[in-house]
Formats: structure tokens, C-alpha cells, sequence
């Protein structure tokens, strides 16, 4: 049967990511174009991400649930799509802004989007908490592990190559060894040696170029 402990990689990056792009989105100065352009793309890549990962869990994972899951998880599951539609629209407010924000380098856009930022993180990570709380053991026990498989591929599908490497280092960057064996699982095993290799450079050439390593540290 599936093990969906890796979920909990993938929760800890948006937990760590989104905060740290809020606080970044701050520092950057009216009117610096090229340094807006590359944070508001961050900010981009990770609603992209969030919205690839709710979408694996709509397409791979609640129905499964509800098909084979006991008529009481029905209100739960409900709950989750619930939570999902909430934070899509979160989601579509902060990609809004942060386009805005990209063409415009103002002061007041800039702190819209952060504004935008602040106000999805904490049903976010509601979301989250409900997720690892309530779910993963019905997942554990309803989905085979190649199900399962189905979901995270589904995830590593949507990246652009270009990107793959960096966006696996931060998926790596504090996850916990028994949850990195769990991610290793459902990745082929020459993806996982060479993008574990590549992974965690390119996360950290990535964030130092847009000063998240600063961020982080403060």
C-alpha cells in the first residue's frame, strides 16, 4: 500500500517558501525592475506548485478515497476540496499581484502582493495541518503504492526541466531522512540519483541570487 509520508516534504516546502517569499517580496525597492521581475517570478513558481499539487490530490486521490474509503470520510473529503477552492482563489488574488507588481516595481503593488501573501498562508497552513492530521493514514490505507506514485508524478510532470533540479533542492532542503527514503520510493531510481546530486546546488545558487538565504537567516 502507499506510504505518503514524502507528502510531508512537500508541505514543509510551501511552510518555509511562502513566509520567506513574503518577507522577500519586502525587501526589494521601488522601482528596481530586474530584481522585481526575478522575485515575482519565485512568487509565481510557487503558486504554480501549489496549484500542481492540489490538483494531483483532485484528480488522484479524492475520488480513490471516496470510492474506497467508508461512507464517513465523505464529509472529510469534501472538506479538503472545500479548503481547495478557498485557497485557489487565495491563490489567483497573489498571482494577480504579483503580474501587477512585475510590470509596475511600485511601492504601494509591492505591498499588495505582500499583503496578498500574508493572507494565504494561514488558511494554507490549515490546509496543510488537516491534511497530515486526517488524510495520509486513509491514503496509507486506500491507495496502492503505485497510485500513489501516480500523484507525485504528476507533480514532477508540470516543472520545466530547466527547472527540475532546483525546485528538487528545495524540496530536499530540511526535509527529515525517513520522509527523504519515502520521496526516493516513488522516484525512479536514476531521476533520484542524478536530481539529488543536482538538487541541492542549484537550490542554493537559486536562493542566494534572489537573497532567500538573507531572508531565511534573519
Amino acid at each position: 500500500m502507499a506510504d505518503s509520508r514524502d507528502m510531508y516534504v512537500v508541505h514543509s516546502l510551501f511552510r518555509r517558501e511562502f513566509p520567506a517569499a513574503a518577507a522577500l517580496v519586502r525587501t526589494v525597492a521601488a522601482d528596481d525592475a530586474p530584481t522585481t521581475a526575478r522575485v515575482a517570478d519565485h512568487v509565481l513558481l510557487l503558486t504554480g506548485a501549489l496549484h500542481t499539487h492540489h490538483t494531483g490530490e483532485d484528480t488522484h486521490v479524492w475520488p480513490k478515497l471516496l470510492q474506497r474509503g467508508p461512507d464517513e470520510i465523505a464529509p472529510l473529503v469534501q472538506t479538503m476540496e472545500s479548503q481547495h477552492e478557498s485557497l485557489h482563489a487565495a491563490l489567483a488574488d497573489v498571482e494577480e499581484r504579483a503580474t501587477v507588481w512585475r510590470r509596475t516595481a511600485t511601492e504601494a503593488d509591492r505591498e499588495a502582493l505582500a499583503a496578498a501573501l500574508d493572507a494565504l498562508i494561514p488558511p494554507m497552513s490549515a490546509h496543510l495541518d488537516a491534511e497530515e492530521a486526517h488524510v495520509l493514514t486513509l491514503i496509507d490505507k486506500h491507495l496502492t503504492d503505485e497510485e500513489w506514485a501516480e500523484a507525485g508524478k504528476h507533480g514532477l510532470a508540470s516543472a520545466r526541466k530547466s527547472q527540475l533540479p532546483m525546485i528538487f533542492g528545495m524540496l530536499l532542503h530540511d526535509a527529515r531522512p525517513e520522509h527523504t527514503e519515502s520521496l526516493r520510493a516513488v522516484i525512479p531510481g536514476p531521476v533520484w540519483f542524478v536530481l539529488s546530486r543536482l538538487g541541492p546546488v542549484a537550490y542554493g545558487r537559486y536562493a542566494r541570487r534572489l537573497g532567500l538565504d538573507r531572508v531565511s537567516a534573519a
